[in-house]
């Protein structure tokens, strides 16, 4: 039976477009979680790949890595985990870059007392969420605020740790913290409830969030497109208006 042409068009279109349209799969930070599925979407909307992404904290999915998950990027919320996982040749050598540099707030459903960091640090309540400063950068980042203001020691009782900044972020959201260190960029665009606190740069270590083309992915061409897409003006321009400092 003869096929019509414009039936054949349509299969070998739908077939090129198959061909060409591999799958990448991403291993991300949570505290990038929603710059990283606007990113996702206009990358797939060019119509060559599709990606799978996993969000978890830095340390856990670097541990994943390490087992051997299947991931083919890795998008950190530092740079010492891809440098290691380049030391440790789970890399591409020489791929790792700095994509973005996070900052920190304090965030709370209800309104800080006093102006200050400190004070509002030092009022009245019974629970401070921080990420888990052993696997999550923003956790190191709130620990080290903390300490530079003296604050560390005094305020121990009163600490929920989150697995990553996302698990922390719904401590406050949820009500079960009154207010906690979260990246900036979750509470910034004003579409969240509450009020926030910038934390100044000078507080903490800079949190040069840097991502790394796994051996994994190493001959994966959408993991390589991807990759060149997170360099685009346009991906740059989504991430600083998400709340990110681009260096």
């Amino acid at each position: 039976m003869n096929c019509p042409a414009s039936a054949l068009l349509l299969t070998l279109t739908t077939f090129a477009a198959a061909a060409h349209a591999d799958q990448a799969n991403i291993a991300v930070a949570a505290n990038f979680t929603g710059v990283m599925q606007t990113l996702e979407q206009k990358f797939e909307a060019r119509g060559q790949h599709q990606l799978e992404v996993s969000y978890g904290s830095t340390g856990k999915l670097y541990t994943q890595i390490s087992n051997g998950a299947p991931f083919d990027v890795f998008l950190a919320a530092d740079n010492e985990r891809p440098a290691k996982a380049e030391q440790d040749g789970l890399a591409v050598k020489g791929s790792q870059f700095t994509y973005a540099q996070g900052q920190l707030a304090l965030w709370s459903l209800q309104p800080f007392s006093g102006d200050d960091l400190a004070t509002a640090l030092q009022a009245d309540y019974a629970h401070l969420a921080i990420g888990n400063p052993k696997t999550a950068p923003y956790g190191l980042a709130a620990q080290q605020t903390l300490q530079h203001l003296h604050l560390w020691d005094s305020l121990q009782p009163r600490l929920v740790q989150g697995d990553n900044i996302s698990q922390t972020y719904q401590f406050i959201a949820t009500g079960n913290a009154e207010m906690g260190f979260v990246a900036l960029s979750q509470v910034k665009d004003g579409k969240q409830a509450g009020h926030f606190i910038a934390i100044p740069g000078s507080d903490y270590q800079p949190i040069l969030q840097d991502a790394v083309l796994l051996s994994h992915g190493a001959s994966n061409q959408a993991a390589k497109d991807f990759i060149d897409y997170l360099k685009s003006d346009e991906a740059k321009a989504i991430i600083r208006e998400a709340g990110y400092e681009l260096n």
